[in-house]
């Protein structure tokens, strides 16, 4: 049986310029009918944890959710996976900053506008949806208040606000963001979900 890690790890040797020898093959066995291009792990993590919240398995639905490690990466995914390459539809989520990119990879491959546009980022919607007194305790449970307390005192986050400092404290350890991509989602209070998240699955 095909392993939707091994279909993401070929895609991502194929868009490093290999074969893709195995990738239709895996695509097949998985059933993959649809494929989501996300910017990185953090936002993968949060696509998961969400449909997984719903009861939802997006192998099983043929949805393969895929993190091409950078937005300039958009059209190299979009043509190996979308219309040209494998033919799956194609959807996503990207921040603002970098909607040109997405717009441009779907043009170029012919493939209908169907991405969803965080304002900055994703960690900026689930803080704004949770609210920052509410992000500050899923920190305490997760046993960081000291190292956020910390981050609190340096010079440079002097004179940012609240939802700044938490951005950027979500960035400062390797793999924070991606652990916080799924506990963020899960401290949501049904219905406060972010609307470029939930709309995103929902279009699943």
């Amino acid at each position: 049986m095909a392993d939707m890690e091994a279909f993401r790890d070929e895609v991502a040797r194929w868009a490093a310029g290999g074969t893709g020898g195995t990738a239709g093959a895996l695509a097949a066995d998985l059933g993959l009918r649809t494929a989501v291009l996300l910017e990185g792990p953090s936002d993968l993590a949060a696509v998961e944890a969400l449909a997984a919240r719903e009861g939802r398995d997006l192998t099983s639905e043929g949805v393969a959710v895929v993190s091409m490690g950078g937005a300039m990466s958009v059209g190299r995914y979009a043509s190996l996976l979308g219309p040209p390459g494998l033919g799956l539809r194609l959807t996503g989520l990207c921040d603002a900053r970098e909607e040109p990119f997405y717009d441009r990879g779907w043009q170029r491959v012919g493939a209908p506008r169907d991405f969803f546009v965080c304002v900055a980022d994703l960690e900026d919607e689930l803080i704004r949806a949770l609210g920052t007194a509410r992000v500050e305790e899923v920190i305490a449970a997760e046993g960081e208040l000291r190292p956020w307390q910390t981050f609190l005192g340096q010079p440079a986050q002097h004179g940012r606000s609240r939802q700044q400092q938490l951005r950027r404290f979500l960035s400062t350890k390797k793999g924070r963001k991606i652990r916080y991509g799924r506990l963020l989602v899960a401290a949501l209070d049904a219905g406060r979900t972010p609307a470029p998240l939930g709309e995103l699955v929902a279009n699943l």
